[in-house]
């Protein structure tokens, strides 16, 4: 990877990690789901007008959006609200990969490997001992709302790969977002204002600067320029060069709460945290890792 392109996939892990913090300073003032339309809205307006909707049905799209923007996105805040530290969000929001692996099992027929199997085992093993702390910080039901998060962005991930294999060209991943938080905006909006008109209506009364900023950090950097930049280096270069890059978004994730919100590392977040993402990297590298290197051939020696 070029020095340019490197520093650019580092940015952009590095936004996305610190995101969570953004959006626990977001909270304070603002509810849940309004944060939800906001991010969803201003991701969609205007750029739905000048940017072409990818060539599957619209279907397929709203499944997308529905699931891995309007229930991620609303699982994901109300549960950071009810009580989830933005470091442990980081963390447990990564198990989608291993949702993505079970729901491709069960609806693509995708036979999972045993690297994958154990790598499941052990992040969910961080998992659990997240869950045996629970208590200032961390509440059982912000926990379950973030593994249901975790599960709804997997099962996106599971219909952007049917909108892949669907569509006669790969699709734009910039215009899958566009429209996907087209899509996720009315089931957000219905369900704030049913649940909660007037927290709704007063999040956007007389709001801070540190909302608005979060709000656009959330949007335009995390958003729109986070997928934009990450699709352009997936075009350039394989899955398996870009990819492990996510394994640094806890990573910042852990720093960006401690430095912007003063959140503590206690020992058993780091234990935790070295579990789940030793579970993505035996997940993603243990086939190369671990299997037998094969003994090379020597070509016969070519007449001169």
């Amino acid at each position: 990877m070029r020095p340019r392109h490197l520093l650019l996939a580092l940015s952009i892990v590095l936004i996305w990690g610190v995101n969570f913090a953004i959006i626990k300073i977001g909270l304070k003032q603002v509810s849940p789901l309004a944060l939800g339309v906001a991010r969803f809205f201003l991701a969609a307006f205007p750029w739905v007008f000048f940017i072409k909707r990818p060539n599957v049905p619209l279907s397929m799209i709203a499944t997308y959006g529905l699931l891995i923007f309007a229930l991620q996105f609303g699982l994901l805040f109300t549960g950071m609200k009810i009580g989830m530290s933005a470091g442990l969000s980081s963390l447990i929001l990564q198990l989608q990969v291993f949702f993505t692996i079970g729901l491709s099992m069960i609806l693509l027929g995708e036979r999972p490997t045993p690297w994958q199997l154990a790598g499941a085992a052990l992040a969910f093993g961080g998992v659990g001992l997240v869950g045996l702390h629970v208590g200032g910080d961390v509440t059982m039901v912000g926990l379950l709302l973030l593994i249901a998060a975790a599960a709804a962005w997997g099962g996106g991930n599971v219909v952007s790969k049917q909108i892949s294999q669907r569509a006669a060209t790969a699709p734009n991943v910039l215009g899958l977002v566009v429209w996907g938080s087209l899509f996720a905006l009315p089931p957000l909006l219905v369900v704030a204002l049913v649940l909660d008109p007037e927290h709704f209506v007063s999040s956007f009364t007389g709001l801070d600067w540190a909302s608005v900023g979060s709000i656009a950090y959330i949007v335009y950097l995390s958003t729109l320029f986070g997928f934009a930049a990450w699709s352009g280096l997936l075009a350039r270069y394989p899955v398996s060069t870009v990819a492990p890059f996510t394994l640094l978004v806890p990573v910042f994730g852990f720093l960006g709460s401690a430095v912007l919100l003063g959140e503590p590392l206690q020992d058993w977040k780091l234990v935790a945290s070295s579990l789940v993402i030793a579970g993505l990297c035996i997940n993603l590298f243990g086939p190369r890792l671990f299997s037998r290197p094969q003994r090379s051939v020597a070509p016969p020696p070519s007449p001169e």
